[in-house]
C-alpha cells in the first residue's frame, strides 16, 4: 500500500498556564496512513490522541516536522482542497445546534462547490445517499438540537460521507451509540472502506473495537509512539500494563483478533 498521509517527525506543544508545570505536547511522532487501511489511534487519556487528530485535520499546525499529503505539503494546500479530501467525525456535535438533519448533511457538499449558493440535484441526491447509508433519513427534517447522542452521531457520520472524502478520520464513533447501533457503525465504516476504498483513522479508547476493525494501531502515550504496527502486535500484555498503569489480559476471540480483558482487583480475591 502507497501512503496517503505521512507524517515524520512531529512535534506541538501547548502553552502551559503560570504555575502549572511542564506543558504538554507531541514529540518525534512519525506514521504513514497506508492507502485504504483503517488506522486506530489509541492510548490512555492525555496521550495525544485528540491533539494528533487536530495536526492531521490542520485545526493545528505542527511545531516541527512534516505532514503530507499524497506527498504533499498538508500547510500549503488551500483548506477547500483539504476538505475535499479529508473528512472529521467528531466525538459530538455542539449542542443545540439549529439547523435540521438533512442541512447539515448537504454541509458536507460545501468543499466541492464553495462558491455556490444553493446546492445542486446531484448534492441532494449524495446527501440523500448519505443518510440513507448511515440510518437518519428518517430524520431529515428534524432539529439536529433536539436529537439523542446516538442520532447526532449518526447524522455528523452522514455529513462527513458527503464530502465523498478519501480520508476519514473519526473520534470515538461510538462513543455515544447503544450495542446495536455500535455494530451497525462498524460494519458501516467496513462497507465505506472496502467498497468505497475510503481510507480511516479512527482514534478511540475502546481497544477490542479497535482491534476488531483496524488493519494496524498506533499507540500513543505521554504524547510518543509507544508502539506502531497489527493489532497482534500492539496489543501486547506487557506493554499495556506499562502504558495504561493496570493489570490486563490478551485473549484471542473466535475470529483470531486480540480482545483485551482489564483484571479487576477483585478478581484475585475470587481466584
Amino acid at each position: 500500500m502507497t501512503a496517503l498521509l505521512a507524517a515524520r517527525d512531529l512535534a506541538f506543544t501547548y502553552p502551559a498556564p503560570e504555575g502549572a508545570g511542564p506543558p504538554f505536547g507531541l514529540a518525534d511522532v512519525s506514521f504513514d496512513v497506508r492507502a485504504g487501511e483503517v488506522l486506530g489511534v489509541i492510548g490512555p487519556n492525555s496521550a495525544g490522541k485528540t491533539t494528533l487528530m487536530r495536526l492531521l485535520t490542520r485545526v493545528l499546525a505542527p511545531a516541527a516536522g512534516t505532514l503530507a499529503l499524497d506527498g504533499r505539503p498538508l500547510g500549503a494546500l488551500p483548506r477547500a482542497e483539504v476538505a475535499r479530501e479529508i473528512a472529521v467525525v467528531p466525538q459530538d456535535l455542539p449542542a443545540g445546534l439549529p439547523f435540521t438533519v438533512e442541512a447539515l448533511v448537504l454541509m458536507g457538499r460545501y468543499p466541492h462547490g464553495p462558491g455556490r449558493f444553493f446546492e445542486s440535484a446531484g448534492d441532494r441526491a449524495i446527501a440523500r445517499e448519505a443518510m440513507a447509508l448511515t440510518g437518519v433519513d428518517g430524520l431529515a427534517g428534524a432539529i439536529v438540537g433536539a436529537l439523542s447522542g446516538g442520532e447526532r452521531q449518526r447524522a455528523a457520520l452522514a455529513r462527513a460521507l458527503a464530502q465523498r472524502p478519501r480520508l476519514l478520520v473519526l473520534d470515538e464513533p461510538t462513543a455515544h451509540l447503544d450495542l446495536r447501533h455500535q455494530v451497525e457503525t462498524v460494519a458501516l465504516l467496513r462497507r465505506v472502506n472496502r467498497e468505497r476504498g475510503v481510507t480511516v483513522v479512527l482514534v478511540s479508547h475502546d481497544l477490542n473495537l479497535a482491534a476488531e476493525l483496524c488493519d494496524r494501531l498506533l499507540l500513543l502515550a505521554a504524547g510518543r509512539v509507544a508502539r506502531l504496527g497489527t493489532p497482534e502486535a500492539v496489543l501486547d500484555e506487557a506493554l499495556l500494563r506499562r502504558v495504561y498503569g493496570c493489570d490486563v489480559a490478551v485473549e484471542t476471540t473466535e475470529g483470531g483478533r486480540p480482545a483485551v480483558r482489564v483484571r479487576w482487583p477483585a478478581d484475585a480475591a475470587r481466584r
